[in-house]
């Protein structure tokens, strides 16, 4: 498989990688944990070398659920990204974010005995905590780098001024942040910024949580605790107009003999060598899908019919609920 490295200072890894939030009932609904093991290993086998997680993902069963997985993986050919800092409560709740040095260090110990290993590839915080200024942050992070508890320092979700000021602490390897052709707010500021700095992008969301998949209908928007029962892009008219621009999609898509998904995929990875999508495939024949969109190569002619079909700023709702996007720096560096 290709290989990318992740920022000018980090590790190279495949030219996919695989997010496995999903894989905890948290987020999208019921996961098969037998499938969900299956389907870590299957990518293994096919050459995707970087697994994604969150500590909070399940409150600590992703990271159960990965170390399960790595007791019969080649551990030393992984890169393992882990984000933390998410507060939950008893019965799933959130409460905030923190990243003061001292919770940092106690998030790192129970990551590293949840996941089985002796050291994390990437760690990085899930949100700016506003308490707590990003240099002490980094600072602590730093530090864990030097113990050997942690290889490299990511982000996520911030904008280009935390990001100048993190990478004056500690060199940082990638951001992590949505970009799919339906979410495209880093292009104005802030993946110039991690290009001027030398730092990747890990690009989640690609398929805009299965939006722009090719496989979601009117009826599939989740309910309960699937984050897409209140995600604005699967409400109402809202929904209505996003399919019709992903039909739009499709079209496109049958001239090319990709499915919409390959398409999407394959779009994100034509942005730049410094760009690494992340794909969230719960089942070994998502990953199968996803995985083919590596042999999809998008010429200008074919580039210009994508962005056609669903141009920049296109999408009908906001990519996260109001009351999550007041939290979130990125979102509030670009307006």
């Amino acid at each position: 498989m290709e290989q990318r490295q992740l920022g000018r200072t980090g590790p190279t890894v495949s030219a996919l990688g695989l997010g496995c939030m999903g894989m905890s009932p948290d987020f999208y609904g019921p996961a098969d944990e037998a499938e969900s093991l299956a389907t870590i290993a299957a990518a293994v086998e096919r050459g995707i070398t970087l697994l994604d997680t969150g500590d909070f993902y399940g409150m600590g069963h992703n990271e159960m659920l990965i170390g399960q997985a790595l007791k019969t993986l080649p551990r030393d050919r992984l890169t393992i990204s882990v984000k933390f800092g998410a507060l939950r409560g008893p019965t799933g709740e959130w409460s905030g974010y923190d990243s003061r040095p001292a919770a940092i260090r106690n998030f790192v110990a129970y990551s590293l005995r949840r996941l089985g290993t002796d050291h994390i590839d990437i760690y990085r915080p899930a949100r700016l905590d506003p308490a707590v200024p990003i240099e002490e942050s980094i600072g602590a992070m730093a530090r864990l780098v030097e113990e050997g508890h942690i290889r490299h320092i990511g982000l996520s979700e911030v904008g280009a001024e935390t990001i100048r000021r993190a990478h004056a602490v500690h060199p940082i390897s990638n951001l992590q942040i949505e970009y799919s052709l339906l979410s495209r707010g880093i292009e104005d500021e802030i993946l110039p910024t991690c290009r001027e700095l030398g730092i990747g992008i890990t690009a989640y969301g690609v398929l805009s949580r299965g939006l722009i998949s090719g496989h979601c209908t009117r009826g599939s928007g989740g309910a309960g605790r699937d984050f897409r029962a209140i995600s604005p892009r699967f409400q109402g008219e809202n929904l209505d107009r996003n399919l019709a621009l992903v039909e739009a999609l499709r079209a496109v898509a049958s001239e090319t003999g990709a499915s919409v998904a390959q398409l999407a995929i394959a779009w994100v990875a034509s942005r730049g060598d410094d760009i690494l999508p992340l794909v969230g495939a719960r089942r070994r024949d998502r990953l199968v899908e996803a995985l083919g969109a590596l042999d999809i190569r998008l010429d200008p002619a074919a580039l210009r019919r994508i962005e056609e079909a669903m141009p920049a700023g296109a999408a009908a709702g906001a990519r996260y609920p109001e009351a999550q996007l007041a939290h979130m720096d990125s979102e509030r560096a670009h307006g």
